[in-house]
């Protein structure tokens, strides 16, 4: 747990947050959070990176090093209900960190799905164009495919486009709560949320398109 690199901005820690970050951070009402894996299939391809960013952009990475189990702050803090943690694409990063951290995460809210019940003048859902519209900021994408399990220091372009993935999320969220509330969506949006639990569930066990005909 001991920090193992320093970004000018950033805490870099291996497997959990310190006692001193978990404390702040449980202070938060919103904590944006984000996951790095070495692909795609949960079972096959491990968690490697958990990047958490509060309100005043206070960002911690947590490297998750092979054969780690558990990380009892993050796991604390991910299961507190009064905390809204803002993802994009909750589904893969809730069913990430159930698979390999034994971790529920409670008060979910997914930019992704909101941006398409909100958004429906649009197909591009994905971060980089939902940043660029909203907040007029446009992301570097380039460091995407990467090998986050590597025993090597994250690289300069990694640690940035890691961060860009929860550095707007929060700001993002309450653009999207405006349009959704304004097109009367908003308790529809949050009836989804509550469902990311069970699909994030469903992918772990590798049922697919289980709601289909």
């Amino acid at each position: 747990m001991d920090i193992i690199n320093k970004n000018t901005n950033i805490d870099l820690l291996s497997n959990d947050l310190t006692p001193d970050l978990y404390n702040l951070y449980k202070k938060s009402p919103y904590l944006a959070i984000d996951t790095e894996a070495m692909g795609l299939i949960h079972g096959r391809d491990r968690l490697c990176l958990v990047q958490i960013c509060n309100e005043f952009k206070r960002t911690s990475f947590i490297k998750i090093e092979l054969n780690t189990s558990s990380s009892p702050h993050l796991k604390a803090l991910f299961e507190d209900e009064k905390i809204t943690k803002i993802f994009h694409f909750a589904r893969f990063d809730v069913a990430a960190l159930k698979c390999n951290l034994g971790i529920n995460t409670k008060n979910i809210f997914c930019t992704k799905i909101a941006s398409k019940l909100a958004r429906t003048y649009t197909n591009k859902h994905g971060l980089k164009d939902l940043i660029n519209e909203l907040l007029g900021i446009e992301l570097d994408k380039s460091a995407q495919s990467s090998d986050w399990g590597s025993n090597e220091y994250l690289t300069k372009d990694q640690l940035d486009y890691a961060a860009n993935d929860v550095r707007y999320l929060i700001e993002a969220m309450h653009k999207l709560k405006v349009i959704l509330e304004r097109e009367n969506r908003y308790k529809l949006a949050q009836k989804c949320f509550k469902t990311i639990s069970v699909h994030a569930e469903l992918d772990i066990q590798q049922f697919s398109n289980i709601f289909e005909h």
